[in-house]
């Protein structure tokens, strides 16, 4: 397609360059997640978690628990636009933290900071981010907390 005369051609690029990183800032992701009750069980299902599959009829007041390891998935998830669409691999994690239940229903937000940023030595066309998410609810409650060691190429 060849734009308009006068017009504007837009390419979007997904995910950010180890120079688009600086400590001290903060992503506030978005869109957050709504864990289904079709979520949970799957997820227990395909990760052979049959403590939380079997709990799926199991639901107290709050309703049905949400496995941890889905918690920190989504929370996982929900950060990749921001933090680690360009990683060339994640060698390192650190600190994980599960502070409070998970129940269906719930929304899953994420906020990330960017802890440190620095070049490798080796190879030099690479840039070593480390950065701390905390996973949050939609009342605001903190349910995961995790830094993080990204590998990030350097623009071109």
């Amino acid at each position: 397609m060849t734009p308009d005369p006068g017009g504007h051609v837009f390419v979007t690029d997904y995910g950010r360059d180890f120079e688009d990183f600086a400590a001290g800032d903060v992503y506030e992701h978005r869109p957050g997640r709504t864990i289904t009750e079709s979520d949970t069980i799957h997820f227990s299902l395909l990760t052979m978690d049959r403590h939380h599959a079997a709990r799926a009829d199991g639901a107290d007041e709050r309703g049905m628990l949400v496995s941890p390891s889905l918690t920190l998935a989504i929370v996982t998830g929900l950060t990749t636009d921001d933090v680690t669409a360009k990683a060339i691999t994640t060698p390192g994690w650190d600190k994980v933290k599960l502070v409070s239940p998970v129940f269906v229903g719930d929304t899953l937000l994420a906020r990330t900071k960017v802890l440190e940023c620095r070049r490798s030595v080796a190879p030099s066309d690479q840039g070593i981010v480390r950065t701390y998410t905390e996973g949050y609810k939609q009342d605001g409650t903190v349910v995961i907390s995790f830094e993080r060691i990204s590998v990030i190429p350097l623009g071109a």
